[in-house]
């Protein structure tokens, strides 16, 4: 099973690196400060993850504890969500497309799935 934590880990963060490349030249001059920050910080916080995907990866490797595939999934969906929906409005932007309002409902929730996630994490170790 931890080969799957490595693989998903590793994809999330060969993306954050092709988003994050295709931000600093393609999106530079299109985007406000403000949303090139958010862009970042969306870049960065999936790059967070995909390594704590592996670390996870690691960590079960180790040991066999259910309770870590939640975790993993929560930092997934938590990376789908969160710089997903920041992705999104910054392409419809580069696009100049009007986004639905919806989208952008979905970063506090990817963002509650990280914590979450961490909390997950945290448990799983008090309760070894």
């Amino acid at each position: 099973m931890f080969k799957n934590y490595f693989a998903t880990g590793a994809v999330f963060c060969a993306i954050a690196v092709i988003l994050g490349a295709f931000g600093a030249h393609a999106l530079k001059a299109i985007l406000t400060a403000e949303s090139m920050q958010s862009y970042q910080t969306a870049v960065q916080y999936q790059m967070l993850h995909g390594m704590a995907i592996l670390i996870v990866g690691l960590i079960s490797e180790r040991t066999s504890h259910k309770l870590l595939a939640p975790v993993s999934q929560l930092f997934s969906v938590g990376i789908l969500l969160f710089s997903g929906s920041i992705y999104a409005l910054a392409y419809l932007k580069y696009q100049s497309i009007d986004f639905p309002p919806i989208i952008a409902l979905l970063t506090p929730i990817g963002g509650m799935c990280m914590i979450i996630g961490w909390f997950s994490l945290g448990w799983t170790f008090l309760r070894k």
